[in-house]
């Protein structure tokens, strides 16, 4: 892979599709690199608009705008980072050979929904998952309900972070889940995903990365589990390694590999499994950085935001740990704009700790605004001190 100047006729130019926290970090990895970056998102000043060489605000669902878009700047390498794209698009652009598309178009065409990696990972390649069925009207979701059996998850087929996914106990919260996934999903589809609980003992993200090796040919990596907790669907905490027995981790790694295979391409995916002893169930995949290995900026030698910049660029990688860490989101706390921070002192007071507050020009209640990372000797160290900075990090209203 040669890399040219940015800014230059020779310049390497990636674009991403989706400019937040995650795709802001991927954003400084290529930099760093000597790449070009052009940033897209659906608002103004996202975080990655903030620092790529050019930014652009269009509505990524919108075909003909997105090709329009992609025809004017010329990228080799798209690099889609949220789930609202126009990905017939995607795969219309790379056939064409107008642009490389990572880890391919394919992939992302199959992953951005729902049904598309449900049915890749349990019918295609028969690896465990729970029971689902599909519905696209409220009398099909009572109907599939009555089949898998309470309690059961609710979640639109296009959604990100928890959104519009509801746990459901009895037939009594059905009509509100089916409102919920409606209003919550990234694109209206009409459709939702109805699966069967699975009582684990916990869950895991086992990112996994797909990079070109010495040989020329592209080598799978592992990095260390990555363990998280999620409140109705959304990460809130993370933490790196997470213990578990051999047995589930081998598990774990031949599910990855088996889903990232047969997707194919380069870069990272967060593979999400279920985990229950020895057991194991496939859950979703992403193939992009994954929001809970924001650990892995103080865990690893190359967090998932470098493996991937690398990754992408044909570029050798390193998934080696360097320290037991954690993570633990800071909420908005409120509905405004340009929202300040105090408690910043405090919180890097925090044995070991360090922040990332991304820039975000909106503030929600509910709103991930901010990330507090640490370090220690053990994982557990690592979540109490992880916690304890993000709670000293007090999100205000400006004077």
């Amino acid at each position: 892979m040669r890399i040219g100047t940015p800014l230059s006729k020779n310049a390497t130019r990636v674009m991403l599709l989706g400019s937040g926290e995650l795709g802001k970090e991927v954003i400084i990895s290529l930099q760093r690199l000597g790449v070009e970056v052009i940033a897209v998102d659906r608002y103004e000043h996202a975080p990655g608009h903030q620092l790529a060489h050019r930014a652009h605000v269009i509505d990524m669902t919108d075909a003909e705008a997105l090709r329009t878009l992609v025809q004017a700047e010329q990228p080799d390498i798209i690099v889609p980072e949220i789930e609202a794209i126009a990905t017939s698009m995607l795969l219309e652009i790379e056939a064409q050979g107008i642009a490389k598309v990572i880890p391919n178009a394919r992939a992302v065409n199959l992953t951005m929904n729902r049904e598309g990696i449900r049915r890749l990972a349990a019918e295609k390649l028969g690896l465990p998952t729970s029971r689902y069925e599909f519905a696209d009207s409220l009398e099909e979701l009572k109907s599939a309900a009555q089949r898998i059996g309470f309690p059961l998850l609710v979640k639109p087929v296009m959604s990100s972070s928890g959104k519009g996914q509801s746990f459901v106990k009895d037939v009594s919260g059905l009509d509100a889940a089916w409102d919920h996934a409606a209003s919550g999903g990234r694109v209206d589809q009409g459709r939702v995903i109805v699966e069967g609980f699975i009582d684990f003992d916990y869950e895991i993200t086992q990112l996994t990365v797909r990079a070109m090796g010495c040989c020329g040919e592209i080598e799978t990596h592992f990095c260390e589990p990555v363990g998280h907790v999620q409140v109705k669907g959304d990460y809130v905490e993370s933490w790196q390694p997470m213990k578990m027995s051999e047995s589930a981790l081998t598990r774990s790694r031949e599910i990855a590999r088996a889903v990232t295979d047969d997707l194919g391409g380069t870069g990272v995916f967060g593979v999400e499994l279920f985990v229950k002893g020895d057991e194991v169930w496939f859950s979703e995949v992403s193939p992009r950085p994954h929001d809970t290995g924001l650990v892995t900026l103080a865990t690893q030698r190359q967090s998932e935001f470098e493996l991937h910049a690398r990754a992408l660029l044909g570029l050798p990688v390193d998934t080696a740990i360097r320290d037991a860490g954690a993570s633990a989101v800071i909420y908005g706390g409120m509905e405004a704009q340009g929202i300040a921070f105090d408690g910043v002192e405090q919180a890097l007071a925090v044995p070991g700790s360090d922040l990332r507050l991304f820039g975000k020009p909106e503030s929600f209640a509910r709103r991930r605004m901010g990330v507090a990372l640490a370090v220690a000797d053990s994982t557990e160290e690592a979540r109490v001190r992880a916690k304890q900075a993000a709670g000293l990090v007090r999100p205000v209203l400006p004077e």
